[in-house]
């Protein structure tokens, strides 16, 4: 079959064409349409398909075998008819402010500390870059700020094929070693590199780049970024975020940080006053007991109140202490305790887990765990035995 003419390349980027149909074959997610032109990107480098209309039926995918440029789309076309194309625009924008945006950030990163770039997706919310060595975050804010300072300065792109005798002489990045003809893409004062995406024709429609997250990846680093339309999206969340803690905090956006470290004082000062009251609620509690193996339910009590108040019941006996609490939506937590020498409470709570559906486990002094059973059942269980 011959391959198809590579409209997506074109500059200024075109959106609209008319093309002939050359074949139409159904498969299992639609039916995959050939071209003789079109100006659907397809998917490749990182870089997600364009969609659209084509004739009037969606193209949901796009795929370049061999040359020849496959198109899903939701209904079949007649082959040999003449379609309209129409690329949907703004997915196009979004997908080259964010291609272009990252090369920008790679040339630099690269020049600036020798990263290459070993991996790349530009995902739904975000793109990823998986850089080749580690940048702290002092050298990505220097090398974000540097990315859009290029953004601001609106030099043209440039995209150019080259053949391998012309690429020998020519200083680019890329990922492999490659013959020729090879499209170079150059971001002047950013970056020259090897690329067969979609690019915007003026840095400055990029808009903005934003590293939103970093994190040591490998022997590097792995950067969650932003650009253009997304990143002001990404900024209208954050803010309105920000703005929403400010006001049940009582405090402006500029001292929000200031406020959360009071507040998270405030909380830790709290769960230890509270942690002391609590202990001693549970010391009363079990002077309270008279059985040598009591089993105490009380409501409301997490782990960590279930764990303190089983070893408040075991401080004063040798026996087997039980602490439960009825979990919201039904079942039971437990924390059994014992201190006598050569307890070993492991059997017992395997032997719970089994009659009541429960599961959890622990050392021999001490096993914790919950059940689905209802705390006659464990009454009842817990009656059944002697310790």
């Amino acid at each position: 079959m011959e391959h198809t003419e590579k409209l997506y390349y074109a500059q200024p980027p075109v959106l609209e064409f008319t093309a002939r149909v050359l074949a139409c074959e159904e498969n299992k997610k639609g039916w995959q349409v050939v071209l003789d032109r079109t100006a659907f990107y397809p998917e490749g480098g990182g870089q997600p398909a364009d969609h659209g209309l084509l004739g009037g039926v969606r193209v949901l995918d796009v795929h370049d075998a061999g040359g020849v440029i496959r198109h899903l789309t939701d209904r079949p076309l007649e082959p040999g008819s003449e379609v309209e194309g129409k690329v949907d625009a703004a997915r196009r924008l979004d997908l080259t402010q964010q291609h272009s945006g990252e090369h920008i950030l790679s040339g630099l990163l690269h020049s600036m500390f020798g990263a290459e770039n070993v991996g790349f997706h530009i995902g739904e919310d975000y793109l990823l870059m998986d850089l080749s060595v580690a940048v702290d975050a002092e050298g990505l804010a220097k090398a974000e700020e540097a990315a859009n300072r290029i953004v601001w300065q609106d030099v043209p792109t440039e995209a150019v094929w080259y053949e391998k005798e012309q690429l020998a002489r020519l200083t680019y990045r890329s990922k492999k070693e490659l013959e020729g003809p090879v499209r170079l893409v150059t971001m002047p004062g950013a970056d020259c590199c090897a690329c067969c995406g979609t690019h915007v024709q003026r840095t400055g429609q990029v808009g903005q780049i934003k590293i939103i997250d970093h994190i040591n990846y490998k022997s590097g680093t792995r950067l969650q970024v932003v650009c253009g339309a997304r990143a002001l999206a990404r900024h209208r969340l954050v803010d309105g975020q920000c703005r929403r803690a400010g006001a049940a905090l009582s405090a402006p956006v500029e001292g929000l940080a200031a406020a959360v470290q009071r507040q998270k004082a405030e909380l830790e000062a709290a769960k230890f006053r509270l942690t002391g009251l609590e202990n001693q609620l549970f010391a009363l509690w079990a002077a309270g007991e008279t059985d040598a193996n009591p089993l105490v339910c009380k409501p409301g009590l997490g782990p960590d109140g279930l764990r303190r108040l089983a070893a408040a019941l075991s401080e004063s006996r040798t026996g087997v202490c039980c602490a439960v609490s009825e979990q919201e939506g039904g079942g039971l937590a437990y924390a059994i305790a014992c201190t006598g020498e050569g307890a070993d409470l492991r059997p017992l709570c395997k032997e719970l887990n089994q009659a009541l559906d429960g599961r959890g486990g622990g050392k021999p002094g001490f096993v914790q765990g919950s059940c689905a059973a209802d705390i006659t059942a464990l009454r009842s269980f817990w009656a059944a035995h002697t310790f």
